[in-house]
């Protein structure tokens, strides 16, 4: 088939690939235009090393987006990672229409962080959802689902690259194959059964240590590798990374207050919640790259009973 990208970043470049490798013809793709000192697109990269046409514009419902993309005489086209507006006009210009990816089981987390909200939420289960854009975010007919567990330890960086992220591109194209022999059922989402979450951004990551440990923990968990559950030292902002979680299974477990440091060890430093206790593994200070809580431990001089979050 005829296939056109829109998309952005490593997700959207592994959607190209997979739809390639199979024999299917990439005649086009669109990526929102880059912000001013990013980072190079992984995606944009890719198609301009392999002289895949590329478009970028500021409105995909511009006159000019739309001839683009009449031109290309698509069968359809594949939303991977798009953070760009899409109208209707421009979705359903192709042969068979627009697919698009979403990493959540619509219509519950709709919205940009999907994946940290449901973890944040305490779900223990997520998965991807391919459906048919419309003009109201994620709320399309849905096409196909998948199904994942969130296991207890895990970060939304590894529920997204280890799990969801593949499974995304292999149902991109099942979907797609479903689409185009006509062999599918496009069914309406009941947003009342859902709901919408915006960016989980700095102001919602800040830690409540006298909040539950199990909510304390998925935060952690949730916000993992961004934008990073945070507290404060000393005055100064501190970013817990790789974390367990220590219920207490008994009154004789309790020991110092939430947000004081309960226990010391070589390899990481333990600090006290409601109903349990965090033992921090690394931490983020600034804008520099994770570090040990070892490392950090000798840095400030950590001792039992100091406070976060003054």
């Amino acid at each position: 088939m005829r296939v056109v990208i829109i998309g952005q970043r490593s997700f959207g470049k592994a959607v190209l690939e997979a739809f390639q490798s199979r024999g299917d013809e990439v005649v086009g793709v669109f990526i929102a235009p880059e912000k001013r000192n990013s980072r190079p697109d992984a995606l944009k990269v890719h198609v301009l090393e392999n002289n895949i046409r590329l478009f970028q514009f500021e409105n995909l419902a511009s006159d000019e987006a739309l001839s683009a993309l009449k031109d290309l005489n698509a069968d359809i086209a594949v939303m991977a990672y798009v953070v760009q507006f899409v109208p209707r006009e421009f979705a359903q210009m192709p042969k068979f229409g627009t697919i698009q990816f979403h990493p959540s089981l619509l219509p519950k987390y709709r919205g940009p962080s999907a994946i940290s909200w449901a973890i944040v939420c305490g779900e223990h289960e997520t998965g991807v959802t391919i459906f048919r854009p419309t003009d109201v975010m994620d709320e399309g007919p849905v096409i196909l689902q998948k199904t994942v567990p969130i296991h207890p330890d895990e970060t939304a960086g590894a529920l997204y690259y280890h799990h969801l992220f593949p499974l995304g591109v292999q149902a991109l194209l099942e979907a797609a194959d479903l689409i185009v022999s006509g062999n599918y059922e496009e069914k309406p989402q009941d947003v009342h059964k859902g709901s919408y979450e915006s960016w989980l951004k700095e102001p919602e990551a800040r830690i409540n240590w006298n909040n539950h440990v199990d909510q304390v923990y998925d935060l952690i968990r949730g916000c993992n590798p961004n934008p990073g559950a945070w507290t404060t030292f000393r005055g100064e902002k501190l970013v817990m990374m790789e974390c367990r979680k220590i219920p207490h299974n008994s009154f004789k477990n309790v020991r110092g207050k939430a947000g004081t440091i309960t226990s010391l060890d070589g390899d990481s430093f333990i600090v006290g919640a409601q109903g349990g206790e965090i033992r921090v593994l690394s931490v983020r200070t600034g804008k520099e790259k994770n570090i040990s809580a070892r490392e950090y431990q000798k840095r400030v001089g950590l001792d039992i009973g100091m406070k976060f979050g003054d």
